[in-house]
């Protein structure tokens, strides 16, 4: 089986030989990524979850805790988020927006590299078609040169050989296509769960502090629940 494979590779010729080293180099670069995402806890948001809720209920410190040193990306913007609310000089919308730029800069790290195999993924079988013309091409001038007489299995095996590449060229684009949109799924996932979390998180903020303003006996400037305590 080896041996087989060594040789359809060796048949394949030089767009083949380049359509394998983009396969190893989108390969490398998918079990880096399948790393990154459990190293970082990708896709556990229980954990922030939790700890918005413990905040929310008034454990500030309880609920910062949670998440303080959580590698999930949730927790990482939700603990952000925290910090910002506790800053007592801080605006409330100054500290949406900040969350906001943390939570794009969270996606924008799940999303690298990811981008390098989806290229791959589409190039492949363009190059194996690309290797299949020039194949042809090449049958077909042998076909020329041998003039009258023609031995039809070496016809066949150079058109076999071209064909070759463009079978290449779809495996990998199959296979790398399915892995960039596992990839894609796992962040708008991410992504999804950082909107509501956060929308959720913030919006509860102001909730609270409204009940505050409404409860206390004097009088409270408008621009108070702009600001986050």
């Amino acid at each position: 089986m080896n041996m087989n494979a060594m040789l359809i590779i060796s048949r394949a010729g030089p767009v083949g030989y380049i359509i394998m080293a983009l396969s190893i180099v989108a390969l490398a670069v998918t079990i880096f990524k399948i790393i990154q995402f459990l190293l970082w806890r990708v896709g556990r948001h229980r954990r922030a979850i939790e700890a918005s809720g413990t905040w929310i209920r008034g454990d500030h410190q309880g609920g910062y805790a949670m998440v303080e040193d959580h590698p999930a990306p949730l927790s990482r913007v939700l603990a952000h988020a925290m910090r910002g609310l506790t800053h007592g000089g801080a605006h409330f919308e100054d500290v949406k927006e900040d969350v906001g730029r943390v939570a794009s800069e969270e996606l924008r790290k799940l999303r690298s590299y990811v981008g390098l195999i989806e290229i791959i993924g589409q190039l492949a079988p363009l190059l194996g078609l690309l290797g299949t013309v020039i194949g042809m091409i090449q049958a077909f001038a042998d076909l020329q040169n041998a003039g009258a007489v023609v031995n039809p299995a070496t016809l066949a095996g150079g058109i076999w050989t071209a064909l070759l590449t463009t079978a290449l060229g779809l495996a990998v684009a199959i296979v790398f296509s399915s892995v960039t949109s596992w990839f894609d799924a796992r962040i708008e996932r991410e992504r999804s769960m950082m909107e509501t979390t956060l929308t959720g998180f913030l919006a509860n903020r102001i909730t609270d502090e409204q009940a505050r303003d409404f409860d206390e006996v004097t009088a409270v400037p408008v621009g108070r629940k702009a600001h986050a305590h």
